[in-house]
């Protein structure tokens, strides 16, 4: 076997190691890079609103192919610490802004605001036109602990020098409204949507009276995460005109936050769930209002930003899910991956045809050699069996065709060399 044919086969040997290896490199990121099956949200105790909620994104990522396994929890707090926690395998979950800060929760990003949840004030027993104020010494249901209802009346309690002169109990939305339908307890607060049934059930009821917060502006100068909404006279039961005049609300913007190692693909599915969810318009939000860019408490992740900028890629709008998270990664893997192959396809051929010329200018170099010991009157076997022994291996040398004319230019000066040395003198016999 001629030096060009093993040094080509050895290039081609590289070739193949290192494009094997760059392949077993590419399947190890493509088999990272494909988003987990099941994912875990925090979403409340069983039976509120939230859990409800969970239980919608859980169908909607179902059709995607993805499980979402909804965690019960005591409220958005407890969700906030299940979240922070890298180790509750909890990767989403629902919060309210005022819970926290980007430096508290570093680990943590938002995929936006999905609602406004008001703080609902339901009392009986109260005067006409009831306020925050006639809560002072009666029977108050604030939601357990580890819910956003109990931290922020707890707050709300202490701006009005409160927190002394009120029986607070840990009751959640539902058993609050249950003992306050019974008579259990004067007034059940809870932060949740206006769709809850529990909220609807309440405004319902003609013994039960919804406090308005006169004053809200004040608080939202304080704590400037807060919304002002107003529920219109009627909206509860046209019939019974309930509540009988308008009510003026607090409200806490209610964001989907999300581990920041979250995989991108599931970020864009939750994300997508959410618009399908959250974008029919309702009592107070107009059609497509939400989801919305508004970070709740820690910044919108890049995957988040660059949803409510430009939309779906190409792939999300085109493929289903699992397709476009492969092209979308095979892409990924390729860039590269050709950025390395390909200098490394390019550079055989010029490596063989540096080796091949190589070869040949070697082969002239030993002709001229020849020469030049014929054109200095050098003749005899010595030179006679230099020359055979130099056109053997002109004879065995094997070229790509490009190279073919070259080789036989070769043979040709070789016979021309062979034809001057039997004019020098007679060529005696080996």
């Amino acid at each position: 076997m001629s030096i060009v044919r093993r040094r080509s086969l050895l290039l081609l040997g590289l070739l193949a190691v290192v494009s094997l290896a760059l392949l077993v490199w590419a399947a190890l990121v493509l088999a990272r890079a494909f988003p987990p099956r099941v994912v875990r949200m925090a979403a409340g105790p069983e039976g509120d609103a939230d859990h409800e909620l969970a239980e919608r994104y859980r169908a909607f990522l179902a059709k995607k192919g993805v499980e979402l396994v909804v965690e019960t929890t005591a409220g958005k707090v407890a969700n906030l610490a299940r979240l922070e926690d890298p180790k509750s395998g909890v990767s989403a979950a629902f919060s309210v802004g005022g819970l926290t800060t980007a430096g508290r929760s570093p680990g943590v990003a938002s995929l936006g605001t999905i609602a406004y949840d008001p703080l609902w004030v339901f009392c009986r027993g109260l005067p006409d036109s009831p306020q925050l104020g006639d809560v002072k010494g009666k029977r108050i249901s604030i939601g357990p602990e580890g819910s956003a209802t109990r931290a922020l009346v707890l707050q709300l309690l202490k701006l009005n020098r409160l927190e002394g002169d009120a029986d607070v109990r840990p009751l959640s939305p539902g058993q609050g409204a249950e003992a306050l339908e019974r008579g259990e307890i004067d007034c059940a607060c809870m932060v949740t949507y206006v769709e809850s049934p529990t909220v609807r059930k309440l405004l319902a009821d003609p013994r039960i009276d919804l406090v308005s917060l006169p004053r809200v502006d004040a608080y939202l100068a304080l704590f400037p995460y807060l919304r002002k909404l107003t529920l219109p006279m009627g909206v509860g039961d046209l019939a019974l005109n309930r509540p009988p005049r308008d009510v003026t609300l607090m409200a806490v913007p209610e964001g989907l936050l999300v581990r920041q190692d979250l995989h991108p693909a599931i970020q864009y599915l939750l994300l997508e769930a959410a618009e399908e969810i959250h974008a029919p318009p309702g009592i107070f939000q107009r059609p497509g209002e939400f989801p919305a860019a508004q970070p709740v408490d820690v910044p919108l992740s890049d995957e988040a930003r660059q949803f409510y900028k430009s939309g779906a890629t190409f792939f999300q709008r085109h493929l289903p899910f699992w397709l476009w998270v492969f092209a979308s990664r095979l892409i990924v893997v390729l860039v590269p991956l050709l950025g390395v192959v390909y200098p490394l396809v390019q550079l055989v051929p010029a490596a063989i045809a540096w080796e091949v010329d190589r070869r040949l200018t070697g082969l002239y170099a030993e002709l001229r050699a020849i020469e030049a010991r014929v054109a200095a009157g050098a003749g005899g076997g010595d030179v006679a069996a230099e020359l055979d022994r130099l056109e053997e291996k002109i004879h065995t040398t094997r070229v790509p065709a490009s190279y073919t004319r070259a080789l036989y230019t070769l043979k040709q000066h070789a016979g021309l060399v062979r034809e001057r040395l039997s004019r020098s003198g007679p060529r005696p016999s080996s």
